[in-house]
């Protein structure tokens, strides 16, 4: 089960399950499409799952998950060690 982490929301989820799922490296914008939100909503989201290590920078502008980020999905992680990192 995954932690349960106070700054984040189901879309940080569901990015990157999208991510982990799809194995794609994919913009902001192509999120938002997938996702049906705002590319401006994805893009905030996504700088913060950036700055906790969750996805990175590809080429850019483009984003993919890391191994952090599927361990979070596969709760591996605490969520004490994620709140450090907003």
């Amino acid at each position: 089960m995954r932690p349960r982490v106070s700054w984040m929301n189901q879309t940080d989820s569901r990015i990157l399950e999208l991510l982990n799922e799809s194995n794609l490296i994919l913009s902001p914008a192509v999120t938002a499409i997938n996702l049906d939100y705002s590319r401006n909503w994805v893009s905030r989201r996504m700088s913060k799952l950036e700055n906790a290590d969750l996805i990175e920078k590809v080429d850019g502008s483009y984003y993919q998950i890391t191994d952090r980020g599927r361990a979070y999905l596969e709760g591996e992680i605490e969520a004490e060690e994620l709140e450090q990192t907003q």
